[in-house]
Order: structure tokens, then sequence, then C-alpha cells
């Protein structure tokens, strides 16, 4: 997720469209409230919690400029993709 200052914040859950839901609207009183995280421009899939918290330890290792190619690669203009989830 990011804000209109591209700033990044890579999280797990097991219900994507709730959580960001509760980031959009401030319900998590940390980071993504703090900087207005509010935009879904990448995510991943998995049947499995395990691999899914691996993942994201993986990409939060990260130097900046390899997460901002990762999301170009699948959202190369930086789209909402949440924003036909909550309409």
């Amino acid at each position: 997720m990011t804000n209109k200052s591209k700033t990044l914040y890579a999280g797990v859950t097991h219900n994507l469209e709730r959580r960001v839901y509760e980031h959009k609207n401030k319900l998590v009183e940390r980071f993504t409230k703090r900087y207005n995280i509010t935009k879904l421009v990448y995510y991943e899939e998995t049947n499995n919690m395990h691999s899914a918290i691996e993942r994201e330890k993986q990409i939060k290792g990260w130097l900046r400029k390899r997460k901002i190619a990762l999301i170009e690669s699948m959202n190369p203009k930086w789209t909402d993709l949440s924003d036909e989830w909550l309409r």
C-alpha cells in the first residue's frame, strides 16, 4: 500500500478487502494511519499463511528501488487496485 508521496507499506492478512477497508478508514492506529497509507498498488495471493509471512519479510528486506520495480511490473500507473471493491 502507499500514499500520495509513495511511502510504502507491506503487510499480510487473511482478508485483503477487510484490511484495505480498515486502512482506508484509518481504523488501524499505526503506521498506515500516521502516513495516510490508503492506496492498494500491489498484492499477492497464497493459500498458505506461513509462505505469506515469509514473502512479506522478504519484500520488507528489499531496497526501495526493488519494491518499486515489483509494483510497477504489475501496476505501472500505481492505480488503486481496491477502488472497485469498496464501491
